[in-house]
């Protein structure tokens, strides 16, 4: 919406300044942690009244978890969503096919996992929405997504997949570029979804996944700084830049209420948001393999559930502890704070592996 002022840049050339996308995903940085700490405490208070007991904990997690999480309220992501898309309105360029699509999918996926999250508190399960109907819904909206973002690309990157540290290769997968892209929005999705089981643990390793993306949607979109870097360049992807900065901005305001001991959790509502936020954003700016390093934690996530489950079914013996693989640590004697701070860590240093693509050609 403030875009728009720069059309009075003529009259006023102080208005030119919201022309510029690095302004503009300072502001919709500032904008999204401000809207999440206004309006977070009367947020955290609605769903407690609400929920009463808070979200089911798992009998078979950690036991812990049943005396320290429990009666604490879900849906957090609620939060997140609000201060996200309130400074997206505010900030992006509303023109943008870019900025619609990938927020599309970002509401759709918030959708699904706010019933997911209604029927746990409702239920008091942890058994939510049927996962192969869960999963179906998210596949339908992730190939829609994908369809428009393939259209939007055109040329010869409207089907590509592109490899990091490569600057000629090119794999052209035709049709097969929708189911593709859609297991890469759905997969992200779930990955998040699996991290969420800790305060903090998956909030964090989010804004430095979305600060990764602000900086590549940036670049990719950008035809000089592309070309200098030896990167595909894809029109008009630059202003996802300023969806990653409210993702970012939303994130810390959130974090707030998320650090340990844990205020609100952010719930299907929101992991699965945040995930397929990532995922859309990774395909519209061709960096899906880049995806899978930055965020190599929630890859690791999942991986350690598959590997869980598909041993226990063939063996009838568990690989892990316990799984997702922080439980594991936890069961071996780390503190959850332990936990947490080093997978931070591990999410940062993923990050910078990932960026080095950007030159390392």
């Amino acid at each position: 919406m403030l875009y728009f002022l720069g059309d009075l840049s003529a009259q006023f050339s102080a208005f030119n300044v919201f022309r510029y996308i690095t302004f503009r995903v300072g502001g919709a940085t500032m904008t999204a942690l401000i809207v999440v700490f206004l309006f977070g405490p009367t947020i955290i208070r609605a769903l407690r009244m609400k929920q009463g007991r808070g979200q089911p904990i798992r009998e078979d997690g950690p036991q812990s978890h049943l005396l320290t999480k429990k009666g604490t309220p879900t849906m957090g992501g609620l939060m997140i969503l609000f201060g996200l898309i309130v400074s997206t309105l505010l900030w992006a360029n509303l023109t943008s096919f870019y900025v619609w699509v990938v927020l599309g999918v970002t509401v759709g996926f918030g959708l699904i996992g706010f019933y997911d999250d209604y029927l746990k508190v409702t239920k008091q399960s942890h058994k939510g929405f049927s996962g192969r109907s869960r999963l179906l819904v998210e596949f339908v909206i992730a190939a829609i997504g994908c369809y428009v973002l393939s259209r939007l690309a055109g040329g010869p990157l409207a089907d590509a997949l592109t490899f990091p540290f490569v600057k000629s290769w090119v794999l052209n997968l035709g049709w097969f570029f929708i189911p593709f892209g859609a297991f890469v929005i759905v997969g992200a999705g779930n990955a998040v979804n699996l991290t969420d089981g800790l305060d903090g643990l998956a909030i964090v390793p989010v804004m430095v996944a979305a600060a990764s993306f602000g900086v590549m949607a940036y670049l990719s979109g950008n035809a000089i700084f592309a070309e200098y870097l030896q990167i595909h360049f894809v029109p008009g992807t630059g202003e996802l830049a300023v969806l990653c900065g409210a993702m970012f901005g939303a994130g810390l305001g959130f974090l707030w209420f998320n650090a340990p001991p844990a205020a609100i959790f952010m719930g299907d509502t929101g992991s699965l948001a945040l995930g397929g936020m990532l995922g859309s954003i990774a395909v519209a700016t061709k960096h899906e393999i880049v995806l899978a390093i930055i965020g190599g934690l929630f890859v690791l996530e999942a991986v350690s559930v598959i590997i869980q489950v598909a041993s226990f079914k063939l063996t009838g013996k568990r690989v892990f502890k316990m799984a997702p693989i922080h439980h594991h640590f936890e069961q071996l004697g780390w503190t959850e704070p332990q936990v947490v701070i080093r997978f931070w860590i591990i999410a940062v240093v993923l990050a910078l592996v990932g960026l080095s693509s950007l030159k390392l050609r």
